[in-house]
This record gives C-alpha cells, structure tokens and sequence, in this order.
C-alpha cells in the first residue's frame, strides 16, 4: 500500500523535513498512548505545540516533560511505547528525527499488528513500511494509512499538523477501544 502519490511509508519518511519528522514520530507515539496511559494525551501537547512552532529549544524542553509524566510501571506494551519517548532526541536535527521517525513507525506498526486477530508474520511490517500491505490485518492497514497521511498532511505546511493531530487522535481512540475489547473478554 503506497500513499496516493504513490511513494512508500519509507520515501515519505526520507523526504520529510524537520518538522515532518518531528510530527510523523509524534503521531505514532500519540496514537500508541492508550498502551501506556489512559489520559496520556495531555502530556504531549506541549511537543504538539514545539512542532508547530518548529521550535528546537521548545522540543527539547517538552520532551523532557512527558517523559516525567509520563514515567510510570505497566506491561510491556507500555514500556514499548515509554521507549518510544525516551528515544526521542533532544535535537532539532534531521538526521536525529528521521532515525527517531523511522524508528516509531516501526514500532507503532508491530505494536498495531501484535493487536490484530491473526498472527503477523516475520517482515511484514518491513513489506509493509516499503509499500507492500499484503497480509496487514485491519489495524496494521490502518495505521499504516494514518502514518501516510500524517506526512502527507505535514508536507503541506504547517496548516497540516492539526490534520496530522486528528488523525493521532482518532488512531488513539481505535487502538484503546481495541485493548478495552480485548480486556473484557481476556
């Protein structure tokens, strides 16, 4: 599955600009939060708000915060998404946000296939990541839109990043009320 202007998950990601970066490995970490916190999404607004601003001094400092309030024990899941966070570089550079960005997709995409109803074989993610989603399940698939059309929406400008956020927000929703789902009936 590739975006509409045909270039894969890893293209966009290696195109993207500082701010693009930032937002693409924001968006994956905001979407996985429900792993980790319930209510999470409050701590990362102040990087929100840096991104959009485009504002290094601003990054680093809200970074900083939500890994404070964001510390806390929880399953594997949630450790997963805390490193996430933790590996967030404290640089506004695009070598260091792209790595970051490559990284969060990756795992945002394995954490969103570990929830799907079958099994995901070995590379799929990868396949997925370079433009092939056969064999994504409907969470892996969908994710992997929500990545696209979040660097899509930020290469417009930064108009985009309240569409990148929407699009955080209602991954956010699906991803929790899939692990409430799978709560109840565990």
């Amino acid at each position: 599955m590739t975006s509409g202007n045909g270039r894969s998950l890893l293209e966009l990601i290696d195109g993207a600009d500082e701010r693009g970066l930032a937002a693409a490995g924001l968006a994956c970490l905001d979407r996985c939060l429900p792993l980790l916190a319930a209510d999470g999404g409050d701590a990362l607004r102040p990087v929100w708000a840096a991104v959009a601003r485009g504002d290094g001094n601003a990054w680093s400092e809200a970074v900083a915060k939500a890994r404070v309030a964001l510390d806390a024990d929880g399953t594997e899941d949630a450790g997963t998404v805390r490193g996430m966070l933790s590996a967030a570089p404290a640089g506004w550079t695009a070598e260091e946000l792209r790595a970051w960005a490559h990284a969060c997709s990756g795992t945002a995409l394995a954490l969103h296939g570990r929830f799907d109803a079958a099994e995901v074989p070995d590379g799929l993610v990868e396949r997925c990541r370079a433009g092939d989603a056969d064999g994504a399940g409907p969470l892996l698939a969908g994710e992997l839109r929500r990545q696209q059309a979040v660097l899509a929406s930020v290469a417009q400008g930064p108009t985009g990043l309240r569409r990148a956020r929407e699009l955080s927000v209602e991954g956010g929703r699906v991803l929790r009320a899939v692990v409430s789902r799978r709560a109840r009936t565990a």
